[in-house]
């Protein structure tokens, strides 16, 4: 077969020593029976840019997603976008609600999901909060008559992160949840490099209450016996 590349035809047979190339120079003529120069393919080492730091984070049920959902509200400030990911179900909703209602200091704070409004905003201790839910948008391009701009001052709260497209803000926390028994989720945290250490799973213990942390740690000293 051939396969044309920077102006030069490779044709390629496989022998017992490897794959063989000949290369012919397709900008230049040659003389009839002029046989072209025997290459042999070597490795190339390619670089590639490091991932994004990334963390898995175990809930063992919705209090832990609450609390975890607190102390991220702890540490946001305006500019910062958090696209909560994952399937019906989940907990993204359950997590929004708790982060805003530790963002206003309002543990009673009445949370509607934005399911029909597409979009709530939130006058909070760390400023506004605009709390978006964007399973019925109808393409991104209606995002600017849902004031997205002006919400990239404050802080943004995404459900449904993947009707963004083009978009999606580069410097966002993604946060997907993933379905476990019961009530039990797990978080993977990708982004923010640099401000999610806290979140790292031998300090997510510390985000739950005290009794609760207890019950965890010795299911798991019984599992391990």
């Amino acid at each position: 077969g051939g396969e044309e590349a920077l102006g030069v035809v490779l044709v390629h047979r496989r022998s017992q020593t490897g794959l063989r190339f000949r290369l012919w120079d397709c900008c230049s003529m040659r003389r009839k029976g002029e046989k072209p120069e025997l290459l042999y393919v070597t490795p190339v080492m390619v670089q590639i840019g490091s991932m994004p730091e990334s963390l898995i984070v175990p809930l063992p049920d919705l209090a832990a997603t609450e609390a975890l959902a607190t102390r991220l509200a702890s540490i946001s400030h305006a500019g910062d976008c958090i696209l909560l990911d994952g399937p019906l179900g989940a907990g993204k909703t359950a997590f929004a609600r708790a982060f805003l209602r530790s963002a206003a200091g309002d543990a009673a704070m009445e949370v509607p999901s934005p399911s029909f409004t597409l979009v709530q905003i939130y006058d909070t201790k760390i400023g506004p909060v605009f709390h978006y839910d964007l399973w019925r948008l109808d393409g991104s391009d209606a995002l600017t008559e849902l004031d997205w701009e002006d919400a990239l001052d404050a802080v943004v709260l995404v459900e449904w992160p993947d009707r963004l497209g083009s978009l999606r803000p580069e410097g966002a926390l993604t946060i997907t949840l993933r379905l476990g028994e019961g009530e039990a989720r797990e978080a993977i945290l990708a982004g923010w490099e640099g401000r999610i250490e806290a979140f790292a799973p031998q300090k997510a213990s510390k985000l739950l209450p005290r009794r609760l942390r207890r019950t965890t740690e010795a299911h798991g000293a019984a599992s391990d016996a």
